[in-house]
């Protein structure tokens, strides 16, 4: 069963609700600030404690793992993030495991940097012990959801993303579709992770900035 897919957009940062059957996944949990809006937009999903399976972490920015602790509390779930990326969830430090000079740095993105460090010390994320370290080809039909995990690095050490059988792929920022958006930390890893997306079945990217469009878009446009 394709999974049913609801875009929660929250100030320019998706998460995505994957609805299999009775249960969902959750990838990503946005901004702390944005937090009532988000419980909102699960619970009219009909997401509730008991049916949340598994919260994917894509990567640990801000903006993707803000409410992931509270999250996993009030829905009595398990929350996973790649290893990689498991320092910044457990320090609280977004720098983690990360060059001190990205690759690839755009005005606009270095705007949005000051920005979130401004959030961060005014709603500092919650630290926590993920309860998963997943990384390449973890199944996730035992959450209900028939998909796997990629590791696509780039934007981080540790990014994943969730790719469906149906061939819906969940990437965070390993691709954007913002206009100006530009983060690559490390460019050999960003090319490595679309080399390996090259060679699979892919119809749709669902990335954490914009609107989903199609893999062959991502292949040209977003090349460095």
């Amino acid at each position: 069963m394709d999974p049913e897919v609801t875009i929660i957009n929250l100030g320019g940062v998706n998460c995505y609700l994957l609805k299999s059957e009775s249960s969902f996944v959750l990838v990503d949990t946005g901004f702390p600030t944005r937090r009532s809006a988000l419980l909102q937009k699960l619970e009219k999903a009909g997401c509730k404690p008991g049916n949340l399976m598994l919260i994917v972490v894509t990567h640990g920015d801000m903006d993707h793992l803000g409410n992931a602790a509270f999250l996993r509390e009030k829905y009595d779930t398990k929350v996973a993030i790649h290893p990689f990326d498991a320092g910044m969830v457990k320090d609280g430090s977004m720098g983690a495991n990360r060059k001190a000079k990205p690759d690839r740095l755009s005005l606009v993105f270095k705007i949005m940097m000051v920005f979130t460090r401004r959030l961060a010390a005014k709603h500092p994320v919650e630290k926590f012990t993920p309860d998963l370290e997943i990384d390449e080809g973890f199944d996730l039909s035992q959450y209900g959801l028939d998909g796997r995990v990629l590791h696509i690095p780039g934007h981080s050490k540790g990014s994943i993303g969730v790719l469906t059988a149906k061939g819906d792929l969940f990437c965070g920022d390993l691709f954007y579709n913002i206009r100006g958006f530009r983060f690559v930390d490390d460019l050999e890893d960003y090319e490595s992770s679309l080399k390996k997306l090259a060679g699979l079945k892919i119809g749709t990217v669902y990335p954490g900035h914009g609107k989903p469009f199609p893999i062959s878009r991502a292949m040209t446009y977003q090349a460095p």
